[in-house]
């Protein structure tokens, strides 16, 4: 616990002191950092696997993976649909863990999903956007029963060298024969 709380004490102080977001960003710069720093509070005791799962967000059996290209990961989804359509930055939708090498998970990354207010893909006039970032979208829903949405994902926990607010992160890794089967 001191280790957590040390880290994130450190990480919200290197935020405060951290370039302004990229070009593409929006809105004020020192707003998503504070807002960056509550994400980074807010999510450290996520570190411990089951303070998530005690808290509501229910594990995937299986790691997600970027099947267009095979160059990066989400890693293992753990969603609390209490959180959908939140853009509260210490309540996001799902955290994204990866193996840790003994046995247990890591947290690498969240995300924040959104509802399209229409539910076409063709229109994309209420696209939120947190932390000065848009999402990413109109998508499909990834499962039966998901409805058309906007997806923000912020690799906090794990760099992702492709982007902060990139969706897969080639540096999060699935064990072999973790991922879901193609559909029949």
């Amino acid at each position: 616990m001191v280790r957590t709380l040390a880290l994130v004490l450190t990480t919200a102080a290197s935020l405060a002191l951290a370039p302004a977001l990229p070009a593409a960003a929006h809105g004020d710069p020192g707003r998503a950092a504070a807002d960056r720093a509550l994400t980074y509070r807010a999510t450290a005791r996520y570190q411990q696997h089951d303070n998530a799962v005690r808290d509501g967000y229910v594990p995937d059996k299986y790691c997600v993976t970027d099947r267009a290209t095979g160059s990066g990961s989400l890693g293992y989804p753990h969603f609390n649909h209490a959180y959908d359509n939140s853009l509260d930055p210490a309540k996001p939708a799902a955290l994204y863990y990866e193996d840790d090498g003994q046995g247990g998970k890591r947290l690498v990354g969240v995300q924040w999903l959104v509802y399209d207010r229409d539910q076409k893909l063709e229109t994309d006039d209420d696209r939120p956007s947190l932390f000065g970032v848009p999402f990413k979208g109109p998508r499909p829903g990834n499962f039966r029963g998901q409805p058309i949405h906007y997806a923000l994902h912020l690799w906090l926990w794990k760099k992702n060298p492709r982007g902060l607010f990139e969706t897969y992160n080639p540096a999060v890794t699935c064990l072999p024969g973790t991922t879901r089967p193609p559909a029949a």
